[in-house]
Protein backbone atom coordinates (compact mmCIF):
# COMPACT_ATOMS: atom_id res chain seq x y z
CA UNK A 1 0.00 0.00 0.00
CA UNK A 2 1.07 3.43 -0.91
CA UNK A 3 0.70 5.18 2.42
CA UNK A 4 0.51 8.92 0.43
CA UNK A 5 -2.24 7.36 -1.80
CA UNK A 6 -4.06 6.15 0.97
CA UNK A 7 -3.77 8.82 3.24
CA UNK A 8 -1.49 7.15 5.60
CA UNK A 9 0.21 8.91 8.25
CA UNK A 10 2.40 6.68 10.98
CA UNK A 11 2.26 7.56 14.23
CA UNK A 12 4.62 6.96 16.87
CA UNK A 13 3.96 4.69 19.56
CA UNK A 14 5.65 2.21 21.96
CA UNK A 15 6.03 -1.99 20.98
CA UNK A 16 3.05 -3.40 19.55
CA UNK A 17 3.10 -5.78 22.48
CA UNK A 18 2.87 -2.84 24.97
CA UNK A 19 0.54 -2.58 28.31
CA UNK A 20 -2.61 -4.38 28.93
CA UNK A 21 -3.28 -3.64 24.82
CA UNK A 22 -0.56 -6.39 24.07
CA UNK A 23 -3.22 -8.60 23.83
CA UNK A 24 -3.98 -7.18 20.58
CA UNK A 25 -0.96 -8.64 19.46
CA UNK A 26 -0.66 -8.77 15.36
CA UNK A 27 -2.80 -6.20 14.94
CA UNK A 28 -1.68 -2.85 13.05
CA UNK A 29 -4.28 -0.55 14.95
CA UNK A 30 -5.87 2.21 11.80
CA UNK A 31 -7.76 5.48 13.05
CA UNK A 32 -9.85 6.30 10.19
CA UNK A 33 -10.45 10.11 11.17
CA UNK A 34 -9.12 12.92 10.21
CA UNK A 35 -9.58 14.80 13.63
CA UNK A 36 -6.72 15.95 16.23
CA UNK A 37 -8.71 15.53 19.06
CA UNK A 38 -9.47 11.75 18.22
CA UNK A 39 -5.61 11.60 17.28
CA UNK A 40 -4.62 12.85 21.20
CA UNK A 41 -6.87 10.28 22.83
CA UNK A 42 -6.02 7.29 21.08
CA UNK A 43 -2.46 8.53 21.08
CA UNK A 44 -2.76 8.65 25.09
CA UNK A 45 -3.56 4.77 25.11
CA UNK A 46 0.07 4.34 24.50
CA UNK A 47 0.38 2.08 21.39
CA UNK A 48 1.81 2.43 18.23
CA UNK A 49 -1.33 3.33 15.29
CA UNK A 50 -1.58 5.23 11.98
CA UNK A 51 -3.98 7.05 10.64
CA UNK A 52 -6.03 6.59 7.20
CA UNK A 53 -8.37 8.85 5.48
CA UNK A 54 -10.56 8.42 2.90
CA UNK A 55 -12.58 10.89 0.59
CA UNK A 56 -15.76 11.62 -0.01
CA UNK A 57 -17.50 8.89 2.46
CA UNK A 58 -21.10 9.19 2.66
CA UNK A 59 -22.31 10.47 6.07
CA UNK A 60 -25.76 10.52 5.68
CA UNK A 61 -28.22 8.58 7.43
CA UNK A 62 -32.32 7.58 7.13
CA UNK A 63 -34.48 10.36 9.00
CA UNK A 64 -36.17 7.71 11.00
CA UNK A 65 -33.07 7.04 12.93
CA UNK A 66 -32.70 8.88 16.49
CA UNK A 67 -30.33 9.74 19.08
CA UNK A 68 -27.70 7.04 19.48
CA UNK A 69 -29.19 4.99 16.43
CA UNK A 70 -27.80 8.25 13.86
CA UNK A 71 -23.41 8.26 15.15
CA UNK A 72 -23.51 4.74 15.58
CA UNK A 73 -25.28 4.24 12.00
CA UNK A 74 -22.59 6.87 10.54
CA UNK A 75 -19.49 4.91 12.25
CA UNK A 76 -20.95 1.65 10.66
CA UNK A 77 -20.80 2.99 7.22
CA UNK A 78 -17.13 4.63 7.46
CA UNK A 79 -15.93 1.48 8.64
CA UNK A 80 -17.64 -0.62 5.55
CA UNK A 81 -15.93 2.09 3.27
CA UNK A 82 -12.75 1.25 5.15
CA UNK A 83 -13.08 -2.59 4.83
CA UNK A 84 -12.94 -3.19 1.60
CA UNK A 85 -9.75 -2.70 0.98
CA UNK A 86 -8.16 -3.51 4.59
CA UNK A 87 -5.31 -6.76 5.42
CA UNK A 88 -5.85 -9.75 7.38
CA UNK A 89 -3.68 -7.89 10.22
CA UNK A 90 -5.60 -4.37 10.08
CA UNK A 91 -7.75 -3.42 13.25
CA UNK A 92 -9.59 -0.55 12.26
CA UNK A 93 -11.49 2.06 14.31
CA UNK A 94 -13.97 5.10 12.92
CA UNK A 95 -16.16 7.00 15.14
CA UNK A 96 -18.89 9.90 14.35
CA UNK A 97 -19.97 12.38 16.76
CA UNK A 98 -23.13 14.33 16.90
CA UNK A 99 -24.43 17.39 19.33
CA UNK A 100 -28.03 16.50 19.86
CA UNK A 101 -30.39 19.07 21.15
CA UNK A 102 -33.95 18.50 21.84
CA UNK A 103 -34.24 16.08 19.05
CA UNK A 104 -32.30 17.83 16.78
CA UNK A 105 -29.01 16.93 15.31
CA UNK A 106 -26.07 20.16 15.39
CA UNK A 107 -23.46 18.90 12.82
CA UNK A 108 -20.41 20.97 11.95
CA UNK A 109 -21.40 24.43 11.39
CA UNK A 110 -21.26 25.97 7.32
CA UNK A 111 -20.43 29.32 8.11
CA UNK A 112 -19.92 31.79 10.74
CA UNK A 113 -23.75 32.72 11.01
CA UNK A 114 -24.70 29.32 11.52
CA UNK A 115 -21.78 28.75 14.18
CA UNK A 116 -23.09 31.71 15.97
CA UNK A 117 -27.12 30.64 15.90
CA UNK A 118 -25.83 27.17 17.24
CA UNK A 119 -24.41 28.22 20.40
CA UNK A 120 -27.56 30.44 20.86
CA UNK A 121 -29.45 27.09 20.59
CA UNK A 122 -27.47 25.56 23.17
CA UNK A 123 -27.08 28.16 25.27
CA UNK A 124 -28.59 28.17 29.17
CA UNK A 125 -29.55 24.33 28.78
CA UNK A 126 -28.50 20.91 29.01
CA UNK A 127 -27.55 18.71 25.54
CA UNK A 128 -26.01 15.45 24.50
CA UNK A 129 -22.66 14.50 22.61
CA UNK A 130 -23.05 11.17 21.41
CA UNK A 131 -20.29 9.53 20.06
CA UNK A 132 -20.86 6.18 17.74
CA UNK A 133 -17.49 3.98 17.51
CA UNK A 134 -17.18 1.02 15.02
CA UNK A 135 -13.89 -1.42 15.73
CA UNK A 136 -13.22 -3.77 12.61
CA UNK A 137 -11.39 -6.39 11.84
CA UNK A 138 -11.33 -8.59 8.61
CA UNK A 139 -13.50 -11.24 10.88
CA UNK A 140 -15.83 -8.86 12.85
CA UNK A 141 -16.89 -5.39 13.85
CA UNK A 142 -17.95 -4.24 17.70
CA UNK A 143 -20.03 -1.24 17.54
CA UNK A 144 -20.57 1.20 21.03
CA UNK A 145 -22.26 4.46 21.72
CA UNK A 146 -21.36 6.75 24.64
CA UNK A 147 -23.67 9.79 25.50
CA UNK A 148 -22.30 12.58 27.82
CA UNK A 149 -24.58 14.90 28.82
CA UNK A 150 -23.59 18.64 28.79
CA UNK A 151 -25.18 21.74 31.13
CA UNK A 152 -24.34 25.52 29.38
CA UNK A 153 -24.57 28.07 31.32
CA UNK A 154 -26.44 31.05 29.26
CA UNK A 155 -23.80 32.84 27.15
CA UNK A 156 -24.35 36.56 26.01
CA UNK A 157 -23.73 37.30 22.11
CA UNK A 158 -20.52 39.18 23.46
CA UNK A 159 -19.60 35.83 24.38
CA UNK A 160 -20.82 33.90 21.72
CA UNK A 161 -19.41 36.17 19.18
CA UNK A 162 -15.84 36.46 20.73
CA UNK A 163 -15.65 32.34 20.82
CA UNK A 164 -16.41 31.87 17.38
CA UNK A 165 -14.56 35.06 15.73
CA UNK A 166 -11.26 33.97 18.13
CA UNK A 167 -11.73 29.88 17.80
CA UNK A 168 -14.02 29.32 14.30
CA UNK A 169 -15.20 25.88 15.65
CA UNK A 170 -16.01 25.44 12.01
CA UNK A 171 -14.89 21.80 12.11
CA UNK A 172 -16.52 20.62 15.70
CA UNK A 173 -20.24 19.28 15.85
CA UNK A 174 -22.56 21.86 17.57
CA UNK A 175 -20.03 24.40 16.60
CA UNK A 176 -18.06 24.12 20.21
CA UNK A 177 -14.66 22.45 21.34
CA UNK A 178 -15.03 22.00 25.05
CA UNK A 179 -10.85 21.74 25.37
CA UNK A 180 -11.30 25.94 24.11
CA UNK A 181 -12.85 29.09 25.70
CA UNK A 182 -15.88 27.92 25.71
CA UNK A 183 -15.61 25.09 27.71
CA UNK A 184 -13.58 27.18 30.67
CA UNK A 185 -16.47 29.77 30.80
CA UNK A 186 -20.07 27.94 29.56
CA UNK A 187 -20.01 24.29 30.80
CA UNK A 188 -21.37 24.04 34.28
CA UNK A 189 -20.91 20.10 34.60
CA UNK A 190 -20.97 17.08 32.48
CA UNK A 191 -22.51 13.73 33.31
CA UNK A 192 -20.45 11.07 31.37
CA UNK A 193 -17.31 10.91 29.78
CA UNK A 194 -15.38 14.44 29.34
CA UNK A 195 -13.49 12.64 26.15
CA UNK A 196 -16.81 11.68 24.80
CA UNK A 197 -17.89 15.41 24.13
CA UNK A 198 -14.14 16.15 22.78
CA UNK A 199 -14.60 13.05 20.29
CA UNK A 200 -13.72 9.86 21.43
CA UNK A 201 -14.99 7.81 24.22
CA UNK A 202 -11.68 6.55 25.15
CA UNK A 203 -11.85 4.79 28.03
CA UNK A 204 -14.79 2.44 26.81
CA UNK A 205 -12.57 1.85 23.38
CA UNK A 206 -9.63 0.92 25.97
CA UNK A 207 -12.19 -1.30 27.54
CA UNK A 208 -13.55 -2.59 24.18
CA UNK A 209 -10.44 -2.79 22.64
CA UNK A 210 -9.22 -5.31 25.74
CA UNK A 211 -12.04 -8.04 25.15
CA UNK A 212 -11.64 -7.77 21.52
Amino acid sequence: MDAKQHGVRLVEGESPNSGCLGLLKGYKVILASNSPRRKELLGGLGIPFEVRTLKDIDESYPDTLLGEDIPMFISGKKAEAYKQSMSDDELIITADTIVYDRGKVLGKPKDRVEAIQMLRELSGHAHEVITGVSIVTKEKTRQFASTSKVYFDTLSDEEIIYYVDHYKPFDKAGAYGIQEWIGYVAVTRIEGSYFNVMGLPIQRLYTELKNL
